[in-house]
Protein backbone atom coordinates (compact mmCIF):
# COMPACT_ATOMS: atom_id res chain seq x y z
CA UNK A 1 0.00 0.00 0.00
CA UNK A 2 2.77 2.43 0.98
CA UNK A 3 4.65 1.66 -2.27
CA UNK A 4 1.49 2.32 -4.27
CA UNK A 5 0.96 5.68 -2.56
CA UNK A 6 4.61 6.56 -3.17
CA UNK A 7 4.25 5.68 -6.87
CA UNK A 8 1.13 7.83 -7.12
CA UNK A 9 2.89 10.76 -5.46
CA UNK A 10 5.86 10.44 -7.81
CA UNK A 11 3.49 10.34 -10.78
CA UNK A 12 1.63 13.45 -9.59
CA UNK A 13 4.85 15.38 -8.99
CA UNK A 14 6.29 14.32 -12.36
CA UNK A 15 3.07 15.28 -14.13
CA UNK A 16 3.15 18.67 -12.41
CA UNK A 17 6.71 19.23 -13.52
CA UNK A 18 5.88 18.27 -17.10
CA UNK A 19 2.91 20.65 -17.15
CA UNK A 20 5.06 23.42 -15.64
CA UNK A 21 7.83 22.83 -18.19
CA UNK A 22 5.31 22.84 -21.02
CA UNK A 23 3.81 26.10 -19.75
CA UNK A 24 7.26 27.71 -19.44
CA UNK A 25 8.16 26.53 -22.94
CA UNK A 26 5.00 28.09 -24.38
CA UNK A 27 5.75 31.39 -22.59
CA UNK A 28 9.31 31.36 -23.91
CA UNK A 29 8.08 30.75 -27.44
CA UNK A 30 5.57 33.59 -27.09
CA UNK A 31 8.34 35.90 -25.89
CA UNK A 32 10.57 34.77 -28.77
CA UNK A 33 7.81 35.63 -31.24
CA UNK A 34 7.24 39.05 -29.65
CA UNK A 35 10.96 39.86 -29.80
CA UNK A 36 11.45 38.82 -33.40
CA UNK A 37 8.30 40.61 -34.60
CA UNK A 38 8.74 43.83 -32.62
CA UNK A 39 8.71 46.64 -35.18
CA UNK A 40 9.92 49.19 -32.61
CA UNK A 41 13.09 47.11 -32.16
CA UNK A 42 13.75 47.26 -35.89
CA UNK A 43 13.13 51.02 -35.95
CA UNK A 44 15.42 51.67 -32.97
CA UNK A 45 18.30 49.63 -34.39
CA UNK A 46 18.08 51.40 -37.74
CA UNK A 47 17.84 54.81 -36.07
CA UNK A 48 20.75 54.03 -33.74
CA UNK A 49 23.00 53.23 -36.68
CA UNK A 50 21.98 56.47 -38.41
CA UNK A 51 22.73 58.55 -35.31
CA UNK A 52 26.06 56.97 -34.45
CA UNK A 53 27.37 57.50 -38.00
CA UNK A 54 27.33 61.25 -37.43
CA UNK A 55 30.12 61.46 -34.85
CA UNK A 56 31.39 60.79 -31.35
CA UNK A 57 30.30 63.75 -29.24
CA UNK A 58 27.71 62.83 -26.61
CA UNK A 59 24.86 64.48 -28.50
CA UNK A 60 23.91 67.60 -30.42
CA UNK A 61 24.04 69.65 -27.22
CA UNK A 62 27.69 68.81 -26.59
CA UNK A 63 30.86 69.73 -28.46
CA UNK A 64 33.07 67.26 -26.61
CA UNK A 65 33.67 63.54 -26.79
CA UNK A 66 33.04 62.33 -23.23
CA UNK A 67 34.54 59.07 -21.99
CA UNK A 68 31.55 58.16 -19.80
CA UNK A 69 29.36 58.41 -22.91
CA UNK A 70 31.81 56.88 -25.42
CA UNK A 71 32.03 53.86 -23.12
CA UNK A 72 28.34 53.18 -23.75
CA UNK A 73 28.28 53.52 -27.53
CA UNK A 74 31.74 52.40 -28.69
CA UNK A 75 30.32 48.94 -29.53
CA UNK A 76 27.61 50.56 -31.64
CA UNK A 77 30.24 52.79 -33.30
CA UNK A 78 32.14 49.63 -34.24
CA UNK A 79 29.21 48.71 -36.49
CA UNK A 80 29.81 51.72 -38.74
CA UNK A 81 33.40 52.94 -38.21
CA UNK A 82 36.75 51.25 -38.89
CA UNK A 83 38.61 50.16 -35.78
CA UNK A 84 41.38 52.70 -36.43
CA UNK A 85 38.88 55.53 -35.94
CA UNK A 86 37.57 54.04 -32.67
CA UNK A 87 41.13 53.46 -31.48
CA UNK A 88 42.21 57.01 -32.23
CA UNK A 89 39.51 58.37 -29.90
CA UNK A 90 40.82 56.11 -27.13
CA UNK A 91 44.39 57.26 -27.83
CA UNK A 92 43.37 60.90 -27.31
CA UNK A 93 42.19 60.12 -23.77
CA UNK A 94 45.49 58.40 -23.03
CA UNK A 95 47.57 61.20 -24.59
CA UNK A 96 45.79 63.68 -22.34
CA UNK A 97 46.32 61.55 -19.23
CA UNK A 98 47.67 63.65 -16.38
CA UNK A 99 50.93 63.31 -14.43
CA UNK A 100 49.23 61.46 -11.55
CA UNK A 101 47.49 58.99 -13.87
CA UNK A 102 44.04 60.58 -13.84
CA UNK A 103 41.91 60.52 -16.98
CA UNK A 104 40.13 63.52 -18.46
CA UNK A 105 36.36 63.67 -18.76
CA UNK A 106 36.17 64.78 -22.39
CA UNK A 107 38.13 66.32 -25.25
CA UNK A 108 37.41 68.99 -27.85
CA UNK A 109 39.43 70.38 -30.82
CA UNK A 110 42.05 72.82 -29.55
CA UNK A 111 40.72 75.66 -31.67
CA UNK A 112 37.33 75.34 -29.95
CA UNK A 113 38.75 75.25 -26.42
CA UNK A 114 37.94 78.83 -25.45
CA UNK A 115 38.31 79.46 -21.74
CA UNK A 116 35.73 81.73 -20.11
CA UNK A 117 35.48 83.00 -16.57
CA UNK A 118 33.96 80.29 -14.41
CA UNK A 119 34.15 77.77 -17.26
CA UNK A 120 36.48 74.88 -18.03
CA UNK A 121 40.21 75.15 -17.40
CA UNK A 122 41.42 73.22 -20.41
CA UNK A 123 44.10 70.55 -20.25
CA UNK A 124 46.89 70.34 -22.83
CA UNK A 125 49.79 67.91 -23.26
CA UNK A 126 52.75 67.62 -25.61
CA UNK A 127 51.54 64.16 -26.63
CA UNK A 128 48.24 65.49 -28.02
CA UNK A 129 48.62 68.34 -30.55
CA UNK A 130 45.03 68.44 -31.80
CA UNK A 131 42.75 68.30 -28.77
CA UNK A 132 42.24 69.88 -25.36
CA UNK A 133 40.73 68.06 -22.42
CA UNK A 134 38.57 68.93 -19.42
CA UNK A 135 37.49 67.12 -16.28
CA UNK A 136 34.38 67.34 -14.09
CA UNK A 137 36.34 66.61 -10.92
CA UNK A 138 33.30 65.94 -8.72
CA UNK A 139 32.80 62.56 -10.41
CA UNK A 140 35.02 59.47 -10.10
CA UNK A 141 34.13 57.45 -13.18
CA UNK A 142 36.48 58.75 -15.88
CA UNK A 143 39.29 56.29 -15.25
CA UNK A 144 36.93 53.34 -14.92
CA UNK A 145 34.94 54.36 -18.01
CA UNK A 146 38.10 54.41 -20.14
CA UNK A 147 39.20 50.94 -19.03
CA UNK A 148 35.70 49.63 -19.79
CA UNK A 149 35.72 51.32 -23.21
CA UNK A 150 39.08 49.74 -24.09
CA UNK A 151 37.71 46.36 -23.00
CA UNK A 152 34.66 46.76 -25.24
CA UNK A 153 36.86 47.86 -28.14
CA UNK A 154 39.22 44.87 -27.75
CA UNK A 155 36.35 42.41 -27.30
CA UNK A 156 34.46 43.77 -30.32
CA UNK A 157 37.42 44.00 -32.70
CA UNK A 158 39.83 41.37 -31.37
CA UNK A 159 42.60 43.99 -31.53
CA UNK A 160 44.69 42.89 -28.54
CA UNK A 161 47.79 44.52 -30.05
CA UNK A 162 46.34 47.88 -29.00
CA UNK A 163 46.99 46.98 -25.35
CA UNK A 164 50.73 46.98 -26.04
CA UNK A 165 50.86 50.02 -28.27
CA UNK A 166 53.06 52.73 -26.75
CA UNK A 167 51.66 56.17 -26.08
CA UNK A 168 54.56 58.26 -24.90
CA UNK A 169 56.70 56.11 -22.64
CA UNK A 170 53.90 53.79 -21.50
CA UNK A 171 51.82 51.12 -23.22
CA UNK A 172 48.01 51.29 -23.17
CA UNK A 173 48.01 48.42 -20.65
CA UNK A 174 50.41 50.32 -18.38
CA UNK A 175 48.34 53.49 -18.70
CA UNK A 176 45.19 51.66 -17.66
CA UNK A 177 46.93 50.40 -14.52
CA UNK A 178 48.23 53.91 -13.91
CA UNK A 179 44.66 55.19 -14.06
CA UNK A 180 43.54 52.58 -11.52
CA UNK A 181 46.49 53.55 -9.31
CA UNK A 182 45.26 57.16 -9.41
CA UNK A 183 42.01 56.07 -7.76
CA UNK A 184 43.86 54.21 -5.01
CA UNK A 185 46.33 57.05 -4.46
CA UNK A 186 44.05 60.08 -4.76
CA UNK A 187 40.41 58.97 -4.36
CA UNK A 188 40.76 56.30 -1.70
CA UNK A 189 39.23 56.10 1.77
CA UNK A 190 41.46 54.01 4.03
CA UNK A 191 38.68 53.85 6.63
CA UNK A 192 36.18 52.23 4.28
CA UNK A 193 38.42 50.63 1.65
CA UNK A 194 36.42 52.30 -1.14
CA UNK A 195 36.81 55.23 -3.54
CA UNK A 196 35.09 58.57 -2.92
CA UNK A 197 33.67 61.45 -4.90
CA UNK A 198 31.66 64.60 -4.26
CA UNK A 199 28.01 64.73 -3.22
CA UNK A 200 26.15 64.20 -6.48
CA UNK A 201 22.79 62.67 -7.40
CA UNK A 202 23.42 58.95 -8.02
CA UNK A 203 25.69 58.72 -11.12
CA UNK A 204 25.49 62.46 -11.81
CA UNK A 205 28.38 64.91 -12.20
CA UNK A 206 26.78 67.96 -10.55
CA UNK A 207 27.57 68.39 -6.86
CA UNK A 208 25.21 69.84 -4.25
CA UNK A 209 27.12 73.11 -3.83
CA UNK A 210 28.03 75.75 -6.46
CA UNK A 211 25.70 77.11 -9.18
CA UNK A 212 27.37 74.92 -11.83
CA UNK A 213 28.73 72.20 -9.60
CA UNK A 214 31.16 70.21 -11.75
CA UNK A 215 34.42 71.13 -9.97
CA UNK A 216 35.58 70.20 -6.49
CA UNK A 217 35.62 73.34 -4.32
CA UNK A 218 36.37 74.19 -0.69
CA UNK A 219 32.69 73.51 0.04
CA UNK A 220 32.67 70.01 -1.45
CA UNK A 221 31.42 67.25 0.84
CA UNK A 222 33.20 63.99 0.11
CA UNK A 223 31.37 60.69 0.23
CA UNK A 224 31.14 57.10 -0.99
CA UNK A 225 28.45 55.96 -3.40
CA UNK A 226 27.51 52.75 -5.17
CA UNK A 227 27.94 53.98 -8.75
CA UNK A 228 31.63 54.94 -8.50
CA UNK A 229 32.62 51.75 -6.69
CA UNK A 230 30.58 49.46 -8.95
CA UNK A 231 32.21 51.09 -11.98
CA UNK A 232 35.61 50.39 -10.43
CA UNK A 233 34.75 46.72 -9.91
CA UNK A 234 33.70 46.35 -13.56
CA UNK A 235 36.88 48.11 -14.72
CA UNK A 236 39.12 45.87 -12.60
CA UNK A 237 37.40 42.76 -13.92
CA UNK A 238 37.88 44.07 -17.46
CA UNK A 239 41.54 44.93 -16.84
CA UNK A 240 42.36 41.51 -15.39
CA UNK A 241 40.66 39.74 -18.29
CA UNK A 242 42.52 41.83 -20.88
CA UNK A 243 45.88 41.65 -19.12
CA UNK A 244 45.94 38.45 -16.99
CA UNK A 245 49.35 39.33 -15.53
CA UNK A 246 47.66 42.13 -13.55
CA UNK A 247 45.64 39.65 -11.47
CA UNK A 248 48.48 39.29 -8.97
CA UNK A 249 48.05 42.92 -8.01
CA UNK A 250 44.35 43.59 -8.51
CA UNK A 251 42.36 40.44 -7.67
CA UNK A 252 42.60 40.83 -3.89
CA UNK A 253 41.97 44.57 -4.13
CA UNK A 254 38.93 43.91 -6.31
CA UNK A 255 37.52 41.31 -3.88
CA UNK A 256 38.01 43.64 -0.92
CA UNK A 257 36.24 46.50 -2.72
CA UNK A 258 33.27 44.22 -3.48
CA UNK A 259 33.10 43.11 0.15
CA UNK A 260 33.43 46.67 1.47
CA UNK A 261 30.80 47.96 -0.95
CA UNK A 262 28.18 45.59 0.43
CA UNK A 263 29.38 46.12 4.00
CA UNK A 264 29.17 49.92 3.96
CA UNK A 265 26.74 50.85 1.17
CA UNK A 266 24.12 48.08 1.19
CA UNK A 267 21.13 48.61 3.50
CA UNK A 268 20.12 45.01 4.13
CA UNK A 269 17.02 45.90 6.13
CA UNK A 270 15.61 47.95 3.26
CA UNK A 271 17.23 45.90 0.47
CA UNK A 272 18.70 48.97 -1.24
CA UNK A 273 21.91 50.94 -1.54
CA UNK A 274 22.51 53.86 0.81
CA UNK A 275 22.81 57.04 -1.32
CA UNK A 276 25.94 58.38 0.40
CA UNK A 277 28.25 57.48 3.23
CA UNK A 278 29.93 60.77 4.14
CA UNK A 279 33.60 61.02 5.10
CA UNK A 280 33.09 64.14 7.22
CA UNK A 281 29.39 64.65 7.86
CA UNK A 282 26.39 65.16 5.59
CA UNK A 283 25.75 68.56 3.98
CA UNK A 284 22.06 68.10 4.69
CA UNK A 285 20.11 68.79 7.90
CA UNK A 286 19.24 65.94 10.27
CA UNK A 287 15.58 66.43 9.41
CA UNK A 288 16.26 65.22 5.85
CA UNK A 289 16.31 61.44 5.53
CA UNK A 290 18.51 60.92 2.48
CA UNK A 291 18.26 57.14 2.75
CA UNK A 292 14.62 57.25 1.68
CA UNK A 293 15.95 57.90 -1.85
CA UNK A 294 16.37 54.88 -4.10
CA UNK A 295 19.14 55.14 -6.72
CA UNK A 296 18.08 53.40 -9.96
CA UNK A 297 21.26 54.01 -12.01
CA UNK A 298 23.77 53.01 -9.37
CA UNK A 299 21.76 49.88 -8.63
CA UNK A 300 21.80 48.86 -12.30
CA UNK A 301 25.60 49.28 -12.43
CA UNK A 302 25.96 47.34 -9.16
CA UNK A 303 24.10 44.44 -10.79
CA UNK A 304 26.47 44.68 -13.76
CA UNK A 305 29.36 44.47 -11.27
CA UNK A 306 27.94 41.19 -9.92
CA UNK A 307 27.16 42.52 -6.45
CA UNK A 308 23.55 41.37 -6.09
CA UNK A 309 21.99 37.91 -5.96
CA UNK A 310 19.16 36.93 -8.29
CA UNK A 311 16.69 37.40 -5.43
CA UNK A 312 18.07 40.87 -4.72
CA UNK A 313 17.81 41.73 -8.43
CA UNK A 314 14.14 40.76 -8.39
CA UNK A 315 13.54 42.92 -5.32
CA UNK A 316 15.42 45.80 -6.96
CA UNK A 317 13.30 45.55 -10.09
CA UNK A 318 10.11 45.48 -8.04
CA UNK A 319 11.20 48.64 -6.22
CA UNK A 320 12.02 50.38 -9.51
CA UNK A 321 8.63 49.50 -10.97
CA UNK A 322 6.91 50.76 -7.81
CA UNK A 323 8.91 54.00 -8.03
CA UNK A 324 7.86 54.51 -11.66
CA UNK A 325 4.22 54.06 -10.70
CA UNK A 326 4.52 56.39 -7.70
CA UNK A 327 6.28 59.13 -9.67
CA UNK A 328 4.34 58.82 -12.91
CA UNK A 329 7.60 58.44 -14.86
CA UNK A 330 7.78 56.73 -18.23
CA UNK A 331 10.35 54.02 -17.50
CA UNK A 332 12.69 52.44 -14.95
CA UNK A 333 15.34 54.80 -16.34
CA UNK A 334 14.03 57.15 -13.65
CA UNK A 335 17.24 58.34 -11.98
CA UNK A 336 15.94 58.04 -8.44
CA UNK A 337 12.84 58.16 -6.31
CA UNK A 338 11.95 60.29 -4.55
CA UNK A 339 14.11 63.10 -5.96
CA UNK A 340 16.10 65.45 -3.77
CA UNK A 341 14.23 68.60 -2.70
CA UNK A 342 15.07 71.57 -4.93
CA UNK A 343 17.03 73.21 -2.09
CA UNK A 344 19.47 70.27 -1.96
CA UNK A 345 21.37 71.50 -5.06
CA UNK A 346 22.50 75.02 -5.96
CA UNK A 347 22.40 74.23 -9.68
CA UNK A 348 18.96 75.42 -10.81
CA UNK A 349 18.69 72.59 -13.33
CA UNK A 350 18.59 70.12 -10.45
CA UNK A 351 14.99 70.85 -9.50
CA UNK A 352 12.76 67.95 -8.45
CA UNK A 353 12.47 65.50 -11.35
CA UNK A 354 14.83 67.69 -13.38
CA UNK A 355 17.98 66.55 -15.18
CA UNK A 356 19.99 64.20 -12.93
CA UNK A 357 17.64 64.72 -9.98
CA UNK A 358 14.84 62.38 -10.97
CA UNK A 359 14.91 62.75 -14.74
CA UNK A 360 14.20 59.59 -16.72
CA UNK A 361 17.38 58.51 -18.55
CA UNK A 362 17.30 55.63 -21.04
CA UNK A 363 21.10 55.83 -20.85
CA UNK A 364 20.88 53.99 -17.54
CA UNK A 365 17.49 52.32 -17.92
CA UNK A 366 18.87 50.46 -20.93
CA UNK A 367 21.72 49.13 -18.81
CA UNK A 368 19.22 47.72 -16.34
CA UNK A 369 17.43 46.00 -19.23
CA UNK A 370 20.74 44.40 -20.28
CA UNK A 371 21.33 43.05 -16.79
CA UNK A 372 17.80 41.69 -16.48
CA UNK A 373 18.33 39.69 -19.68
CA UNK A 374 21.74 38.50 -18.47
CA UNK A 375 20.41 37.28 -15.12
CA UNK A 376 17.37 35.41 -16.42
CA UNK A 377 14.63 38.04 -16.32
CA UNK A 378 14.01 38.23 -20.07
CA UNK A 379 10.21 38.48 -19.75
CA UNK A 380 10.44 41.32 -17.22
CA UNK A 381 13.14 43.00 -19.31
CA UNK A 382 10.93 42.89 -22.40
CA UNK A 383 8.04 44.51 -20.52
CA UNK A 384 10.23 47.32 -19.14
CA UNK A 385 11.90 47.88 -22.52
CA UNK A 386 8.68 48.79 -24.32
CA UNK A 387 8.28 52.41 -23.14
CA UNK A 388 11.95 53.09 -23.92
CA UNK A 389 11.76 51.99 -27.55
CA UNK A 390 8.29 53.46 -28.05
CA UNK A 391 9.40 56.97 -27.21
CA UNK A 392 12.37 56.73 -29.56
CA UNK A 393 9.88 56.07 -32.33
CA UNK A 394 7.35 58.63 -31.09
CA UNK A 395 10.03 61.36 -30.91
CA UNK A 396 12.07 60.13 -33.88
CA UNK A 397 15.30 60.22 -31.91
CA UNK A 398 17.32 59.37 -28.82
CA UNK A 399 16.81 62.18 -26.35
CA UNK A 400 19.09 62.75 -23.40
CA UNK A 401 16.39 62.45 -20.75
CA UNK A 402 12.65 62.65 -20.22
CA UNK A 403 10.43 64.39 -17.68
CA UNK A 404 8.07 62.38 -15.48
CA UNK A 405 5.44 63.37 -18.03
CA UNK A 406 7.56 61.58 -20.69
CA UNK A 407 8.47 64.84 -22.44
CA UNK A 408 11.89 64.67 -24.16
CA UNK A 409 14.64 67.01 -22.92
CA UNK A 410 18.28 67.72 -23.74
CA UNK A 411 20.17 66.50 -26.77
CA UNK A 412 18.05 64.82 -29.43
CA UNK A 413 20.87 62.63 -30.72
CA UNK A 414 22.11 61.28 -27.40
CA UNK A 415 24.43 58.51 -28.53
CA UNK A 416 24.70 56.87 -25.11
CA UNK A 417 20.98 56.07 -25.21
CA UNK A 418 21.33 54.73 -28.75
CA UNK A 419 24.22 52.54 -27.66
CA UNK A 420 22.57 50.93 -24.64
CA UNK A 421 19.28 50.31 -26.46
CA UNK A 422 21.02 48.81 -29.49
CA UNK A 423 22.97 46.44 -27.26
CA UNK A 424 19.84 45.50 -25.29
CA UNK A 425 17.99 44.64 -28.51
CA UNK A 426 20.94 42.51 -29.65
CA UNK A 427 20.75 40.66 -26.32
CA UNK A 428 17.01 40.08 -26.80
CA UNK A 429 17.68 38.71 -30.28
CA UNK A 430 20.39 36.38 -28.94
CA UNK A 431 17.95 35.18 -26.29
CA UNK A 432 15.27 34.51 -28.94
CA UNK A 433 17.71 32.58 -31.15
CA UNK A 434 18.48 30.22 -28.27
CA UNK A 435 14.83 29.35 -27.63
Amino acid sequence: MKREIARILIFVVTLGLLISCSSNSKKQQQLKKQILENSDFSFVKKKALEVVKTGFNAGDGYGEVWIRDYNTFIELSAEVFPKETLKENLRVFFRLQREDGNIIDGFIPREKAKETEGGYKYIFTDLEPNYAGHKNTVETDHETSLVQAVYKYVTKTGDRDFLYEKIGEKTVAERMEWAMDFLLNHRWSEKYGLIWGATTADWGDVQHCHPWGVFITEDTKYCLDIYDNAMLLIALDNLMEMVPATKNKWQTIRNNIAENTMKHLWDNANQKFIPHVYLDGSPYPDSFNENKIYYHGGTAVAIEAGLLTKKQIQISLNKMIANVEASGAGSIGLTMYPPYPAWAFENKGMYEYGYQNGGDWTWFGGRMIQQLIKYGFAKEAYQQMQPMVKRVKDNDGFFEWYTVGNKPEGSGTFRGSAGVLYKAIEMFEEYAEKQ
